[in-house]
């Protein structure tokens, strides 16, 4: 009788020893607000939480993008204007970076957009050019692919391998020099991409000027065309017809001749910055295998990881 009195004595005991499960979770919303008091009072002695999206180079990011619009609506017909407000979003690119360091706002969003629209806006141009010279389509189309793939494994082996922390421009030497001398020399990364760019605006301009790679400059409207727009004849005033008009009707290879121009310079600015543009895919291509191989290692070693981790455990059972 005395044993079992003793050990219910025990039991007891310990039942009160032992905190009950309310109590427990009092304890963790005690430290979760004591926690939470703690971030709320650390980020009031940080100060007042700043705008990323409205730094001065996001702001210039979104005044390129704005320009690069408005390129590509004059884009079908009218190259003059088309081709300034292109060039001035472009070297709008080396503006934002020194705006980013001279304000000391520089910041992964910023980076990624102004990235994205380098992307973008040559990709817009490139499919131009596709359609204006559609026997070499396939090329354009090529350069596009190689671009993004280029690009994104190029970011994405940085976020995965280097860390969310880590800019995609930092490229160790021993991993490739020549990508090390393009992202850290600005020098080099200003006229490599001014140039290949430049190349794209050249045979943009060349497509209004140039009767060798665009022979519909020299032909006349036919007779059929012609009789289309005489007075009097039917006309589609629909508000679709008026908004999308007909890019290949006698108008606009009217406009087009219209606006053509001297294929002087446009030939000189091609043959100068071909050799520019080739070398630009040339480290596309190289980012392109550099970043394949950087992730290809990373998948090894995690592979080898895994199986050690594997047999470990396995040891530990037997």
């Amino acid at each position: 009788m005395s044993e079992r009195r003793t050990r219910r004595q025990a039991a007891l005991a310990a039942a009160n020893e032992t905190p009950t499960k309310s109590d427990a979770l009092s304890e963790m919303n005690g430290n979760s607000d004591a926690h939470v008091s703690t971030t709320t009072t650390s980020a009031k002695e940080a100060g007042p939480t700043e705008n990323i999206f409205l730094f001065w180079p996001n702001l210039i990011g979104y005044f390129r993008i704005v320009l690069a619009v408005a390129s590509l609506y004059y884009m079908p017909l009218h190259p003059r204007t088309c081709s300034l407000l292109y060039s001035i979003s472009c070297l709008l690119d080396a503006l934002d970076g020194y705006a980013a360091r001279y304000f000391n706002q520089s910041t992964r969003f910023g980076a990624v957009l102004d990235m994205v629209t380098d992307r973008c806006t040559t990709s817009c141009l490139l499919v131009f050019l596709s359609s204006a010279f559609p026997r070499w389509a396939i090329v354009f189309q090529g350069l596009i692919s190689l671009d993004f793939a280029s690009h994104y494994i190029h970011m994405y082996a940085t976020l995965a391998m280097g860390g969310s922390a880590e800019s995609h421009k930092n490229v160790d030497k021993s991993r490739s020099w020549l990508l090390n001398l393009y992202y850290t020399n600005k020098t080099v990364l200003f006229i490599t991409c001014a140039l290949n760019e430049l190349f794209f605006i050249a045979l943009y301009l060349l497509s209004f000027s140039s009767p060798l790679l665009s022979p519909q400059l020299l032909k006349s409207v036919g007779e059929s065309k012609a009789a289309a727009i005489q007075n009097g004849a039917q006309v589609n005033s629909s508000i679709i017809s008026q908004l999308f008009t007909n890019p290949y009707s006698a108008a606009a290879l009217e406009m087009a001749r219209a606006n053509k121009m001297d294929s002087t310079w446009p030939w000189i600015l091609a043959g100068v910055s071909a050799p520019v543009m080739i070398i630009k895919n040339v480290l596309n291509i190289v980012q392109l295998v550099k970043a394949s191989k950087w992730l290809a290692e990373g998948d090894v070693e995690q592979r080898r990881l895994a199986a050690k981790a594997k047999a470990k455990k396995g040891r530990k059972a037997n």
